[in-house]
């Protein structure tokens, strides 16, 4: 059981999500808060210093990877762990490099949040794939480092990949592909 002083901040746009893993941190001693955007998530973040945050890769008007540097500034003590249904290399490296502790693909369950916060070191023995990518897969990775690359814009990132918009939206809506 976790000290009740222990601040948690959730940081995600699904409200059922948000409402299964309150309780289940709750249920473990964490005095949780809840934001389902970047406003809110900074404004709660500033008047009650969490010491612990998840946050979402795809807000609903924003980016986590936009966000975190933000609430880093607000809280800097604050260990964040980056969720997201939409994984790439690209927004885990950025992730770490703006300051997050872990990332993990969703779904993710509480016990496997609260490990990735409580994790201080890389694992040498984490597990390497046994085949390489698919070729979808390398796709979406591509996709992903280019919109990253451009700052999330849609019409720049068409452009750099030499597809139109609404191609390129149309893939973006889409889950990631499986390896």
């Amino acid at each position: 059981m976790q000290d009740a002083e222990t601040r948690l901040l959730i940081v995600d746009d699904d409200e059922m999500f948000c409402h299964v893993l309150s309780r289940a941190l709750g249920r473990r001693g964490y005095e949780v808060l809840v934001a389902h955007d970047a406003e809110q998530a900074l404004s709660l973040a500033r008047r009650h210093r969490p010491e612990l945050a998840t946050l979402d890769l795809k807000l609903e008007h924003s980016s986590g990877l936009k966000l975190l540097p933000e609430l880093l500034d607000a809280v800097p003590n604050c260990r964040i762990v980056v969720l997201t249904g939409y994984s790439s290399i690209a927004t885990a490296v950025e992730a770490i490099k703006l300051g997050a502790v872990n990332y993990l693909c969703k779904p993710a369950d509480a016990d496997e949040i609260l490990a990735a916060l409580d994790q201080q070191q890389g694992d040498p023995d984490a597990e390497v794939a046994e085949s390489p990518p698919s070729i979808n897969r390398i796709a979406w990775e591509h996709i992903q480092k280019v919109l990253q690359e451009h700052d999330g814009n849609i019409s720049a990132t068409a452009r750099a990949l030499g597809m139109h918009r609404r191609t390129l939206q149309r893939k973006l809506q889409k889950r990631p592909v499986r390896r």
